[in-house]
C-alpha cells in the first residue's frame, strides 16, 4: 500500500526514522507523497530520491577519516576570514567606533591588523558567523553533502530545482521553512517553488536557530507562490510547524493551493519522534561524543543559549502543534527519543543502532494496530 510520509524534525534524532523505514518496506508498502521539517526535510529528499532504507542507513552510518560520523562534518567552521562582506562590515563598524578627533588616522591600518588576526581564531569566525547571519556553524557542508547524494547512484539530482526534481522522480517532496523577513511559514514544493534548487529547500528548512547561518532566498530562485522573496531571510520551519501532517490530510482551500486541489488523503502516516518514550539500550552519551559535537558545545555560554532557544522551541513547537497531534492521534507513529541530543551527531555506534531498533519496533507496532482495526470481524469474533 502507499502512504503519504511526514517526517518531523529532531535532528540526530531522525535515526529512528531509518528504522520506522526499514519495517515500512518490509510490510510491502511504498511512500507516495512526503513532508519534512527541518533534519525530517533530509530524510524526506533522501527517500523522495529513490534511497531505501538500508541506503540511508548505509548513509548515516558513513564516517570520517578520524572515525567520527560524516554528520559532525556538518558543524563547519565558517570561512569569513576570506568574505570581503564580513571583513568589510565589521571594519566600518571598528573604523567609525574609532573615527574620532583623539584617534589618529594611524589607527586604520592597525585596525585592518586586528581584523586580519582575528579572522585566523575560530572562536572569533563562529562569533562573527554568530553576530552578522544568525549561525554558529556555516552549514556549507550540509549542501556539498545534499549534493553529493542527490548524484549518487547515477540520480543526476544535484543541480535540480524543485520542479525537475518532481519531474525526475516522480514523487511529490515537500519541505517546510521559516521567512524571518515575511513572517510566514513556507512550505517549499514544485508547485510554490518550482524553480528553488532542491538542495536549498532542504538546507533552509534543517537551518536550526543560531546553529546554522540562515539561507538569503536568491532573485534567479524564482518566487514563493507568485511572491518574490529575493534577500528573505529563511530558516528551520520547525520554528513555525515541526508536525505539519495537517497538509495531507485537512481540507482548506489555502492547503489545496500548496498541496494541490483534492489530495487530501487518509493513508498518512506521521513518523513523530517522541522525546517522552524511552529508548531501550541506549544508555547515556559517551564522554567522546559530548566532546567532539562540534565548537558549540565547547563554549560554556553558547551552550546556554542553545540549551535556552532549544527549550523555548520546544515550549512553541508544543503548543502549535498539540492540536495537530490530537487531531490525527490515529495517524501518528511514535518513535522513541528520549535522552537523545538534537545535535548528538557523534553517537556511539551501540547507542545509534538503539534508536534505530526502537523505531523500528515503534512501526511494527502501528502497522500491527492499524492492520487490525482494518481487518473487518467475523461473526464467530464478534461472539
Amino acid at each position: 500500500m502507499e502512504y503519504d510520509l511526514v517526517f518531523e524534525g529532531g535532528g540526530a534524532k531522525g535515526i529512528a526514522f531509518v528504522g520506522a523505514l526499514q519495517a515500512f518496506e518490509r510490510h510491502g508498502h511504498k511512500p507516495r507523497r512526503l513532508i519534512g521539517t527541518s533534519a525530517g526535510s533530509i530524510t524526506a529528499c533522501l527517500i523522495a530520491a529513490g534511497y531505501t532504507s538500508q541506503e540511508t542507513l548505509d548513509t548515516l552510518n558513513e564516517k570520517l577519516p578520524d572515525g567520527r560520523s560524516r554528520f559532525v562534518s556538518f558543524m563547519d567552521t565558517p570561512t569569513i576570514y576570506e568574505d570581503i562582506l564580513a571583513k568589510d562590515q565589521l571594519g566600518f563598524w571598528l573604523r567609525t567606533e574609532l573615527n574620532n578627533p583623539m584617534v589618529p588616522d594611524l589607527i586604520e591600518p592597525v585596525v585592518d591588523n586586528l581584523i586580519e588576526g582575528m579572522y585566523k581564531v575560530d572562536l572569533i569566525r563562529h562569533l562573527t558567523s554568530l553576530v552578522l547571519w544568525g549561525g554558529w556553524y556555516a552549514g556549507d557542508t550540509v549542501i556539498h553533502w545534499l549534493r553529493e547524494k542527490l548524484d549518487a547512484g547515477g540520480r543526476g539530482l544535484a543541480d535540480s530545482t524543485l520542479s525537475e526534481f518532481q519531474q525526475k522522480t516522480n514523487r511529490d517532496l515537500s519541505v517546510v521553512a521559516s521567512d524571518l523577513t515575511g513572517n510566514e511559514m513556507l512550505v517549499l514544493n514544485h508547485r510554490t517553488a518550482p524553480m528553488l534548487p532542491t538542495v536549498w529547500a532542504v538546507r533552509m528548512s534543517m537551518c536550526f536557530p543560531f546553529a546554522w547561518q540562515e539561507v538569503i532566498w536568491k532573485n534567479e530562485w524564482g518566487s514563493y507562490r507568485g511572491r518574490n522573496l529575493d534577500g528573505h531571510r529563511v530558516i528551520d520551519g520547525g520554528l513555525l510547524s515541526n508536525f505539519p501532517i495537517s497538509y495531507f490530510v485537512a481540507i482548506d482551500e489555502n492547503i489545496d493551493e500548496i498541496m494541490g486541489e483534492g489530495m487530501q488523503s487518509e493513508n498518512v502516516i506521521g513518523l513523530l519522534i517522541d522525546e517522552s518514550l524511552e529508548v531501550p539500550g541506549a544508555g547515556v552519551p559517551s564522554a567522546e561524543s559530548r566532546r567532539t559535537t562540534g565548537m558549540l558545545n565547547q563554549v560554556d555560554l553558547l551552550e546556554l543559549m542553545k540549551m535556552r532557544i532549544s527549550g523555548l522551541a520546544s515550549t512553541v513547537l508544543s503548543a502549535h502543534d498539540k492540536a495537530m497531534l490530537s487531531a490525527y492521534k490515529h495517524l501518528i507513529c511514535h518513535l522513541p527519543a528520549k535522552g537523545i541530543g538534537t545535535l548528538e551527531f557523534d553517537m556511539s555506534p551501540e547507542r545509534m543502532d538503539a534508536v534505530r531498533l526502537a523505531g523500528e519496533a515503534a512501526m511494527e507496532a502501528y502497522l500491527s494496530r492499524i492492520s487490525q482495526e482494518n481487518t473487518p470481524q467475523t461473526e464467530a469474533t464478534i461472539n
